[in-house]
This record gives structure tokens, C-alpha cells and sequence, in this order.
């Protein structure tokens, strides 16, 4: 197992390369669950939010139109390419109650009970101590504030998940050695649990990757995504052969020149410690056809 220090600098110069082109390959296809998590939290006008591992933005500018005027959205992201992409747009949309920071999910640099939600949106799988990160969370947000996030689902239910031992095959990379865990069922709610949060709630929502051609599908995988800092590192013989193989892994999933590569997102919410505890409960949504 890569140790945490490596595995955070992983993530940092990996999300670095991919932020050019992160919004372009991915903002589609996320959109559901980003979607989902918002409706979770539910932020209202006046309230100050948290969005962890914000990347370029798209859930905090979003839920910054919830909160106006008075309300406040402050996103934190170890990438400073990610941030500067996201205070980019922001400026483009010109919304105000928005600002990014450089930080570490698993150290946020804020005071006791300084929000009222905090999102997580695709962030929880790349962090070496997810549990550290909750406490963290937890620790921010006031008593009763809200808490939502989102993970990748069941590895079989990803079938874009063979980019994985394809890169690994080719190097020792080790970008995300628990990408999957967190969405096997139940697993990020005990997680919640066990940072002390209740009235835990988790939804599963099948989804599809959709993609023009197969160079679309590989260009998300290897450049807009986690492996951008292994790509990067391959000779052009490498790349093409992984290019190859990835293709060959979701042809199945081929109609026409496109490609509809199923997907599961998890969504949890919860309520901060000193909140009513109540039973978890499962959720399973189908994506509209």
C-alpha cells in the first residue's frame, strides 16, 4: 500500500494535469450524482457550506445560487490547478458568494462548527485516510448541519473500472488502492456512523458514461481523470497500447460510434453529531433511460 504522504502527492499532481480538460470529459457525466447530493443537502439561502475536494467547481458554484446573497460556499481542493480552474469560472459566472482554497481534506484548516453543510461530491475515494476526513467534517460543521457525499458504486456495476489493472499492468501506480471500497453496500454509511454523524440516509443510482466515440471514452479515463499522472508518464508505445486495451474493455458497451458504459453512484446524507440517530436506509435508483 502506497504510504499516505505519496498517495496525497499522487493526487495533487494527477488533478493538476487533468483540470484542463476535467469539465469538458466528466461534467456530463457526474452531473446526476452531483445532482443527487445537492438535493441531499438541501443548502438554503443565508447558509455557509463546505464543499471538500471541489475540483473546478461544479458543485459549489451550484450550490452558491442556493445560498445567495447572504449565504457563503467555500471549496477546498489539494490540486491549485483545480482551484485556479475553479475561481476562473466563478469569475466568468460572475458569482461572488463563492472562494477556494488549497487544502487537504483530512486537515481542514477551520474553525469548530464554521458551517452549516458540507459536500463531498467523487472526492472520498482518493484520500488515503477517508475516516480521518469524516472526523474532520464533523468537526467543521455545526450541531445538526448537514452532511452529503458521493462515491463511485460496486466495481462490477462501473464497467469503465478496467482502466484500473490496465494502468497497473504498465506501471506501479496505485493512484486509488480503495476506489471501490467505499461503494460496496452500506460500507460509506458505517463510515458516517462510526464519525459520529445520524439520521443517515444512502441511495444507489445507476447511471451511464456517454461518449461520442472511443476516443471520447479514453480521453476521459486517461487524461480528465485520476490516471492523468501515470499517462503522462508513458512513452507513446505505452499509450497506445492502452489506449487499445481500454477500448477493447468497454466495447461491449459500443452503440454505433458511441459508447454507453454503465455506472453506480452512491450518495449518502447524515446529520452532524448531537443530531436524532436514526436506522440507515438503502435506496436503489435507476437511471432514466
Amino acid at each position: 500500500m502506497m504510504e499516505a504522504r505519496v498517495q496525497r502527492r499522487v493526487q495533487r499532481y494527477g488533478w493538476d494535469l487533468a483540470a484542463a480538460d476535467y469539465e469538458r470529459l466528466w461534467q456530463s457525466q457526474l452531473e446526476r450524482a452531483q445532482t443527487r447530493l445537492l438535493d441531499c443537502a438541501w443548502p438554503m439561502r443565508g447558509e455557509h457550506v463546505l464543499d471538500v475536494a471541489c475540483g473546478t467547481g461544479l458543485v459549489s458554484l451550484a450550490a452558491a445560487m442556493s445560498v445567495r446573497p447572504e449565504g457563503h460556499v467555500t471549496g477546498v481542493d489539494i490540486s491549485g490547478r483545480m482551484v485556479d480552474r475553479a475561481r476562473i469560472r466563478a469569475k466568468e459566472r460572475h458569482v461572488s458568494n463563492v472562494s477556494f482554497q488549497c487544502m487537504d481534506a483530512e486537515n481542514l484548516d477551520f474553525s469548530d462548527g464554521s458551517f452549516d453543510v458540507v459536500l463531498c461530491a467523487l472526492g472520498m475515494m482518493y484520500l488515503p485516510d477517508p475516516a480521518k476526513a469524516l472526523r474532520e467534517m464533523a468537526r467543521v460543521l455545526r450541531p445538526g448541519g448537514r452532511i452529503a457525499l458521493a462515491v463511485w458504486g460496486e466495481r462490477e456495476r462501473c464497467g469503465w473500472s478496467g482502466v484500473f489493472p490496465i494502468v497497473d499492468a504498465e506501471v506501479a501506480s496505485d493512484v486509488c488502492p480503495l476506489f471501490f471500497h467505499l461503494g460496496g453496500e452500506g460500507t460509506l454509511a458505517l463510515e458516517c456512523s462510526d464519525a459520529g454523524f445520524g439520521s443517515i440516509e444512502e441511495y444507489r443510482l445507476d447511471t451511464t458514461l456517454d461518449y461520442a466515440d472511443a476516443d471520447e471514452a479514453c480521453r476521459a479515463a486517461f487524461i480528465g481523470g485520476p490516471m492523468a499522472l501515470a499517462w503522462s508518464r508513458f512513452d507513446e508505445a505505452t499509450r497506445a497500447k492502452v489506449w487499445r486495451r481500454y477500448a477493447a474493455s468497454i466495447a461491449k458497451w459500443r452503440h454505433g460510434r458511441g459508447y454507453r458504459v454503465p455506472g453506480e453512484f452512491v450518495v449518502v446524507r447524515a446529520m452532524a453529531p448531537a443530531a436524532v440517530r436514526s436506522p440507515v436506509r438503502s435506496t436503489l435508483e435507476k437511471a432514466t433511460p
